[in-house]
């Protein structure tokens, strides 16, 4: 999942909407902490149940790491001023996206990990044509 997310990182540059699919424990946050590793992070990722987002600052590249499990209605993602950190210019990586259905950006990209024993599957489908691209640029092989 790490260097899944390492390739995501390296495929989408610095701005993208990524929805993360998979059941409690099939790897989203881990895939999190590959693409904040990717862009320089050092210190610890987890992911954000009770706070909903966590933001952070990687030299200058905005990302923007939310948790919607615990989301009750999508109306909430307003108190937390989610049109102000989908409106800036950065990278929201989305674990649980149904629970902010009509809420949310269009996902670039959306990522479905499934338990595959003794590995995990992933799908990845792109949404937009920013996607297309991030996606056409794995599959050509451009991101390690």
């Amino acid at each position: 999942m790490v260097q899944l997310g390492s390739a995501l990182a390296e495929a989408m540059g610095g701005e993208a909407v990524i929805y993360l699919q998979g059941d409690l424990g099939a790897g989203k946050t881990t895939l999190c902490r590959g693409i904040l590793r990717h862009f320089g992070h050092q210190g610890a990722v987890k992911s954000p149940t009770y706070t909903l987002v966590e933001p952070y600052n990687v030299d200058g590249q905005l990302i923007y790491h939310f948790d919607l499990y615990r989301l009750a209605d999508p109306e909430e993602l307003e108190f937390i001023g989610g049109r102000d950190y989908f409106s800036e210019a950065g990278l929201c990586l989305i674990e649980w996206p149904g629970r902010g259905e009509g809420a949310l950006p269009d996902a670039d990209l959306e990522v479905t990990l499934d338990y595959n024993l003794p590995g995990r599957k992933a799908t990845i489908v792109a949404g937009t044509v920013r996607g297309i691209t991030m996606l056409a640029r794995m599959q050509e092989g451009k991101c390690q």
